[in-house]
């Protein structure tokens, strides 16, 4: 975005968490990413005065005040979710200095994680007001779009900007992978099948549906690899032991950005299992090294990323049986999973930052446009 030519791009950051090493409990570790984050464009980092929570007051950076008011930007996105003070110190700076202020959500449903009814019906109430806070509305994905649709939002406040990684990154990086070598890290032969789970061991990715559907498939010499690491961990573990497949069963651990094209490359199949997935990036990583996914109906990214090339990889959420059958006809034919593969890699040349760009400059030109038109009228 930085070097189009019709953008002149400053980035806040209102934290720099990820650049630098904050343990994450959900990992049990400390997670630095390995790759680079600030390289190629005008970036600064936003004081924050906040708590660093997940509280209203976890992000609060009063400088953005300051920022916004004083440069004279045409538009302002804002990536920071509207429970955190700082979109509002945004939003209001914006509303100040005359800036369009355009944000989304990567939310497909108004259904929370925690299933807690009382929130869905508070959004039906408060979702329609805030975003018609928004000069456009930013959404990541179809799905995205079809709920803001269901609030009462019509097609010209919303602008597609698809969810999408470094396409060319990933393909580059995959190419130079030597599988046997990864594989035999992982002491499995190289004519073996293998499934990869890549997310963390957290409840609602739902993990353990796969290793079920994985050890009642019963497909020989396959094996399935946990890339990732979580409070489930210990509770998989003692599952396979159980179920008499934890010999074919390998734990990773937390797996950096830079060793992730190794693993994606290395596997036949990755399988998302999740009950609550807005999107799942891991689905465009995975395709840009030519893995296919298959993924419940709850990951938002089925829509726009698998069903197209291979509709029969989406499953109902929760559906062991559904799922076991899925892995045993995808892995009788390991031919065809590579075919697989290489559709869902054709499916992300048109799901790229090439799109996303052309979303933000159309929603810019959007809300730039609406607004002068109401500054028009007497």
């Amino acid at each position: 975005m930085a070097q189009h030519s019709q953008i002149d791009l400053q980035v806040a950051y209102c934290s720099l968490r990820g650049v630098h090493s904050v343990y994450d409990p959900d990992f049990a570790t400390a997670v630095q990413w390995d790759v680079p984050l600030l390289d190629g464009y005008n970036w600064m980092e936003i004081p924050n005065i906040g708590t660093g929570s997940e509280a209203f007051l976890g992000l609060c950076n009063p400088d953005l005040w300051r920022l916004i008011r004083r440069g004279s930007f045409d538009a302002v996105l804002c990536h920071t979710g509207y429970l955190k003070a700082s979109f509002w110190i945004a939003f209001l700076a914006s509303r100040l200095s005359d800036s369009v202020f355009l944000f989304g959500t990567d939310a497909n449903s108004l259904a929370p994680r925690d299933s807690l009814s009382w929130k869905v019906t508070l959004k039906k109430i408060l979702w329609p007001r805030i975003f018609s806070l928004a000069d456009q509305i930013i959404v990541p994905s179809s799905r995205t779009r079809d709920l803001m649709r269901s609030l009462g939002f019509a097609e010209d406040r919303m602008t597609l900007t698809p969810y999408c990684v470094d396409n060319d990154w990933w393909a580059a990086q995959s190419a130079r992978v030597d599988r046997a070598v990864m594989r035999s890290s992982w002491k499995v032969a190289p004519d073996s099948t293998v499934v990869l789970f890549c997310a963390k061991l957290q409840p609602w990715k739902r993990p353990g549906d796969l290793l079920e559907a994985f050890a009642a498939a019963g497909i020989l010499r396959a094996f399935l690899v946990f890339a990732g690491e979580g409070p489930l961990r210990e509770t998989l573990y003692q599952r396979a032991i159980d179920l008499g497949i934890a010999d074919r069963v390998r734990f990773l651990g937390f797996v950096n950005q830079s060793q992730l094209p190794a693993v994606y490359k290395s596997a036949d199949l990755m399988v998302l299992p999740s009950e609550y997935e807005p999107f799942a990036v891991v689905v465009n990583e995975a395709s840009c090294c030519g893995c296919p996914v298959a993924a419940s109906d709850r990951v938002g990214a089925t829509t726009d990323l698998i069903a197209p090339v291979n509709p029969d990889f989406v499953f109902p959420y929760g559906d062991v049986p559904a799922l076991t059958k899925l892995l045993q006809k995808a892995l009788s034919d390991p031919n065809e999973l590579t075919r697989r593969g290489q559709d869902a890699l054709r499916r992300m040349q048109s799901w790229s930052a090439r799109e996303n760009i052309s979303g933000v400059l159309e929603a810019v030109e959007r809300a730039l446009s609406r607004t002068q038109a109401k500054r028009a009228v007497p």
